[in-house]
């Protein structure tokens, strides 16, 4: 099936990208009632609380939306004797917002199976997964169940991957994206393929559709992505800046006055490569040199950015966006759909 419309149920083929931590369910909500698909990132959620969202949701639309979850890589490391010395590490920003140095806890990230469990409770439209492919078991049980599967390649090896696993749809996802570079088979590093080289690539290399991601802020940047070959695009820095994220004026503030040359890939943040605002927890966690690994530096740092973005202290939060963050000039959500439909062809 080519129509991404048809596919998931909606409208437009217009997807909101899924926030890992910055999601909101007014905001998904919004996109999914305006006729796209809204997305709910689930990063950090243990069961309980995914099942508590996605009843949120189903309340605020009864449109299809999709939920988010970060596949395991292998690579990340539990809560061990490295804690102490990597929260030592961040002394300064723990003291700066007024909180302890938070000791060791039991896991940073919940299980795998408890998310899936509580997702096929919750039964979304879609289930798109990152950094990685998705088992044969994880396709089979969300295909009995009808939900579409939609995965995220930064290469075209990665959208190979993911076709050949049975996935429904790939978000193309170009370097020019904020926040994390989900990229699987190579080092992210490795993989920073801009959107216009990417797109066209993937759409020859697969024959289910493909969304294009990186880079698209309004009606220019969707007419571009169709006319490489994607079947719809997904969109978030624009979506950031509206009323109805969960980002705060902070963050909306660095997203407005960021130049597309800015922005930077850093680890500082949470241990993966990820592209943002250069502010200066980015900058001093870079010159410490001291960067726990994935989970690890996320939880930590997640300590402190919590309470500086409760504060709007955005000096110390993580202010992802994209290259494209100039063109954010959407109020609303309504706003920002509008204007990326506009680029839809006819």
């Amino acid at each position: 099936m080519s129509d991404l419309r048809a596919l998931l149920g909606i409208r437009h083929p217009v997807v909101l990208a899924p926030f890992g931590g910055l999601s909101s369910v007014e905001l998904t909500a919004a996109v999914s009632s305006a006729g796209g698909l809204g997305s709910y990132g689930l990063y950090g959620y243990d069961g309980d609380r995914i099942r508590q969202t996605a009843a949120a949701l189903r309340a605020a639309t009864a449109a299809p939306f999709a939920l988010n979850i970060w596949l395991p890589t292998g690579d990340e490391v539990a809560p061990g004797d490295e804690h102490e010395r990597h929260a030592a590490a961040l002394t300064d920003f723990f003291d700066e917002v007024g909180i302890d140095v938070p000791a060791r806890p039991e896991r940073y990230l919940p299980s795998l199976d408890e998310q899936l469990d509580a997702i096929w409770q919750a039964a979304p439209a879609a289930l798109s997964v990152v950094f990685g492919v998705p088992s044969d078991a994880l396709v089979d049980e969300a295909r009995g169940r009808g939900i579409r599967v939609i995965g995220t390649a930064t290469t075209v090896a990665e959208a190979r991957a993911l076709e050949q696993a049975g996935v429904d749809a790939i978000v193309a996802t170009g370097a020019e994206a904020a926040g994390h570079r989900v990229s699987f088979l190579r080092p992210a590093e490795e993989s920073l393929v801009g959107l216009v080289s990417l797109v066209p690539q993937v759409a020859d290399a697969v024959r289910v559709p493909v969304i294009a991601a990186g880079g698209i802020a309004d009606r220019r940047g969707v007419a571009a992505a169709f006319a490489l070959g994607a079947s719809g695009v997904q969109v978030g820095t624009s979506f950031l800046v509206t009323a109805e994220s969960a980002a705060n004026d902070a963050h909306r503030a660095a997203i407005r006055s960021t130049a597309a040359d800015e922005s930077v890939l850093t680890r500082a943040m949470s241990g993966r490569l990820s592209r943002g605002a250069a502010n200066r927890a980015v900058r001093q966690i870079e010159a410490s040199a001291t960067i726990a690994p994935f989970p690890a530096q996320n939880w930590l740092t997640g300590r402190f950015r919590a309470v500086a973005a409760q504060r709007g202290v955005g000096e110390l939060q993580s202010l992802w966006l994209g290259q494209s963050a100039p063109l954010a000039r959407g109020r609303t959500a309504a706003e920002v759909f509008a204007e990326l439909v506009a680029g839809l062809p006819a």
